[in-house]
């Protein structure tokens, strides 16, 4: 079986890349980690992949005068590795237009809020504050403009009513570590395609997996 190239772009300590490493230890899982990338150097992310053996790169922006220099190298990188599926998890640089159309529907991100709901940062301070009942994550395709794109799979969770940032924040994470591999292997098994700017599912079980969590729907 052939396996799809993925990178990982990490700034951090890289608990989602931990996540994708565990399961592209799988030899069944239909994916491999080819390269993960940090614009930080030292981060604990990079440690994580380096136990595994896995192929690691620092492109540190601070090193050119410009984002498209920047740019210009880290696709330089992944396309020596023949990456096919780039995965952002934690990478904390907005990309260009220019990154986005060169990958697009081959760049995905996680963001910790049901999309379209709750986009940018701080997100779970915003949740609280809300009054919403149920929070969680959604993995999408990149776009343009931040964390929109087609939604590949969301993840709910419950809001406690004595929640604070730390400890919704812990919960909806460990949502993130599901749903990320969830995610790259319905691309890589082909089981999903971009239509209209919307994502498709070749058939009713990837569709219902790809709500993990969600609320049993009301029939009456």
């Amino acid at each position: 079986m052939a396996r799809l190239n993925i990178a990982v772009l990490i700034s951090g300590r890289g608990t989602n890349l931990q996540s994708l490493i565990e399961a592209c230890r799988d030899p069944s899982f239909p994916a491999r980690i080819a390269l993960v990338l940090s614009d930080v150097p030292d981060v604990m992310g990079l440690d994580r992949a380096e136990l595994d053996d896995i192929p690691t790169l620092v492109v540190e922006r601070k090193n050119y005068k410009d984002k498209k220099n920047f740019e210009e190298d880290i696709n330089a990188a992944l396309m020596d590795a023949k990456v096919e599926l780039v995965c952002l998890a934690g990478f904390m640089r907005l990309v260009s237009d220019e990154f986005v159309d060169r990958w697009r529907d081959r760049l995905i991100n996680v963001h910790p809020s049901l999309l379209p709901d709750f986009k940018g940062l701080e997100v779970h301070e915003r949740v609280l504050e809300s009054g919403v009942k149920i929070a969680g994550c959604t993995v999408h395709y990149v776009r343009a403009e931040m964390d929109t794109g087609p939604i590949i799979v969301q993840a709910s969770v419950p809001v406690q009513p004595d929640d604070d940032v730390e400890h919704l924040a812990a919960r909806v994470l460990r949502e993130e570590h599901k749903i990320y591999p969830l995610a790259v292997r319905l691309i890589a098994e082909e089981r999903i395609k971009v239509i209209d700017d919307h994502v498709e599912f070749d058939d009713v079980s990837a569709a219902a997996i790809a709500a993990v969590n969600a609320p049993p729907a009301n029939d009456d």
